[in-house]
C-alpha cells in the first residue's frame, strides 16, 4: 500500500496561488491513479482532481476547472496540485489519495494522507 504525505498548504489572499504537494512512498507509485479531494468544516468530503497513472488523462471539479491543474511526476513518487486564483470557497483541508484502479473511478481512492489546510481570505 501507498503511504502519502502532503505538503504546502497555507494562508492566502483571494487571488492567490498555492501549490501542493504529495510524496508517495512504495515502488508501485506509478501503477496507482492519483487524486486530491478536499473537505471544509460542515461538508463532505468533496472531489477536486484525478489523474491516471501514465498522467496522460486528469478530471476536474467543474469549481476548479481552469483555475486548478494536477500533475505528477513518477521519478519522484510525487504528485501535485498547482491552485491558482483562489477564492474563499476553496478553503478547506485537502487530502492526496491514491487508487489502484481508474483515475475517473472516484469511489476508489481509498489510501489518503493526513491533510493541509488551505485557507483563502478574502
Amino acid at each position: 500500500q501507498v503511504q502519502l504525505v502532503e505538503s504546502g498548504g497555507g494562508l492566502v489572499q483571494a487571488g492567490g496561488s498555492l501549490r501542493l504537494s504529495c510524496a508517495a512512498s512504495g515502488r508501485t507509485f506509478s501503477s496507482y491513479a492519483m487524486g486530491w479531494f478536499r473537505q471544509a468544516p460542515g461538508k463532505e468530503r468533496e472531489f477536486v482532481a484525478t489523474i491516471a497513472w501514465s498522467g496522460i488523462y486528469t478530471m476536474y471539479a467543474d469549481s476548479v476547472k481552469g483555475r486548478f491543474t494536477i500533475s505528477r511526476d513518477n521519478a519522484k513518487n510525487t504528485v501535485y496540485l498547482q491552485m491558482n486564483s483562489l477564492k474563499p470557497e476553496d478553503t478547506a483541508v485537502y487530502y492526496c489519495a491514491a487508487s489502484g484502479y481508474s483515475y475517473d473511478l472516484l469511489d476508489r481512492f481509498g489510501s489518503w494522507g493526513q491533510g493541509t489546510q488551505v485557507t483563502v481570505s478574502s
